[in-house]
């Protein structure tokens, strides 16, 4: 349909300048339309006659709602590793990832031996408020065995609608008999940024994923931070963007902007040229231009690489850590009425600078791969000795040019005392190691204000 309206227009220019030249261009368009069409449904009916005869022939009775959502899935895989169909079910559940709150217990968990293990509970949660422990394993969910269930089955049966109860049968370690504790759900709101004072005059923001609550959560972390240490006595900040798998692109777009004066923090563009988007910083930056250090690793991935190459091209912050993903395309979720919805690759970003990211990913300013641990090193041994798995790995990827990288290993240690990319982000702040990319000039940047 764009095509055709393209070729339209190119008739009407063409008429314009000189009325001799209509008759045959608006012929052509119209027989090449055709043509196109014609082998289009040409080619649907392939498709139908295909269905009919599995539909007749199979060796058992399909499911048509299936073989028709097969189908779909099948059309969308082979355009892209990002471009994908979502039942119903899926969409809800991505609305919730997205919304960042949903009715629920509020309580972390994990599968371990086909039982719920509570990871921990969430501060001011129902569940912390009934008395639910990191540790407790939940054999039950009202009087329902959990054993069988998978963890999003069992997920899903935690989380309803607010101001409804719900009694876990808990085996408690030290507790003679199961404890049984009822539950009234609540709102929770998904905490995606954590922060914490480092050497006791530095903040540290880790940004989990971009929710709609991102923005509001990095200010609100930014706030507590600047009022623990003393607005005069914070040294800098480090952004941890590691293992960030991305989200929403308006939220990647303030995140920036909370950090930038002016300037432009990314564009899109997407099939026409008449399709490309600018978004430009609005000024306003809460740490008051104090010194930034971002971590990146191979985990950092679309959103994540928008802030971080926003903010690397403007000189605002060192990136420091090892290259990023390379998701450098925006999905765009088109709902299909109550079929659920599509999620479809529809532009790809560039930074401020001009780069695209896609399959080539963030290079840090300050190249530092993490060290893996002897057991890590063994199993990476035994599956072939590949560490990486970026976007230019993925099969059908959107490609790039010739210069498409790997990405770079995603390990994160759980002890800070063991992760050498925040003690490096720490030591450069506190000047006690240097560098010539930190703190970048912004003289040299290579974007225009």
């Amino acid at each position: 349909m764009m095509r055709r309206t393209s070729l339209f227009a190119f008739g009407v220019a063409a008429g314009a300048l000189a009325t001799v030249l209509v008759t045959q261009p608006n012929f052509v368009s119209s027989m090449a339309a055709e043509a196109a069409s014609s082998d289009t449904y040409r080619q649907l009916n392939l498709f139908g006659d295909v269905f009919e005869r599995v539909r007749s022939d199979y060796v058992e009775k399909p499911d048509d709602a299936k073989l028709v959502e097969s189908a779909i899935n099948g059309m969308l895989a082979g355009l892209d590793p990002h471009s994908s169909y979502m039942d119903a079910k899926s969409f809800r559940d991505m609305q919730v990832q997205t919304r960042g709150e949903f009715g629920g217990l509020g309580i972390e968990v994990t599968m371990e031996d086909g039982l719920v293990k509570v990871i921990a509970p969430i501060d001011d949660t129902p569940a912390a408020k009934a008395g639910v422990l990191a540790g407790d394993v939940i054999t039950k969910l009202d009087g329902e065995q959990v054993q069988g269930m998978t963890l999003n089955q069992a997920v899903e049966k935690m989380r309803g609608g607010v101001n409804t109860p719900i009694t876990l049968t808990i085996v408690r370690k030290g507790a003679d008999k199961p404890v049984e504790i009822k539950v009234v759900r609540d709102t929770i709101r998904i905490r995606a940024v954590r922060s914490r004072i480092e050497n006791g005059d530095i903040g540290y923001v880790r940004i989990t994923s971009f929710n709609e609550q991102t923005y509001d959560n990095l200010k609100k972390a930014i706030e507590d931070v600047t009022a623990q240490i003393g607005p005069d006595k914070v040294k800098g900040y480090i952004i941890d963007l590691r293992n960030n798998p991305g989200g929403l692109l308006d939220q990647a777009i303030a995140v920036s902007d909370a950090f930038l004066e002016r300037g432009e923090i990314v564009s899109t563009r997407g099939r026409n040229s008449d399709e490309t988007q600018r978004f430009n910083a609005r000024g306003g930056d809460l740490t008051k231009g104090r010194p930034i250090i971002i971590l990146t690793n191979g985990g950092s991935a679309s959103a994540s690489e928008i802030v971080a190459g926003a903010l690397q091209d403007h000189k605002r912050a060192t990136v420091l850590g090892s290259r990023s993903f390379g998701k450098g395309s925006v999905q765009t979720i088109i709902p299909l009425g109550g079929n659920g919805a599509l999620r479809l690759t529809t532009a790809r970003y560039y930074t401020p600078s001009g780069r695209s990211i896609q399959a080539k990913g963030i290079e840090p300013d300050i190249v530092l791969i993490q060290d893996l641990p002897e057991e890590q090193k063994a199993k990476i041994a035994a599956a072939g000795g590949d560490t990486t798995r970026g976007e230019a790995s993925l099969r059908g990827h959107l490609k790039n040019g010739e210069d498409e990288q790997a990405g770079s290993p995603s390990y994160v240690p759980a002890d800070p005392k063991d992760d050498t990319q925040l003690k490096m982000a720490v030591e450069l702040l506190e000047g006690t190691q240097k560098n010539a990319a930190f703190p970048p000039n912004p003289s040299k940047t290579s974007v225009a204000n």
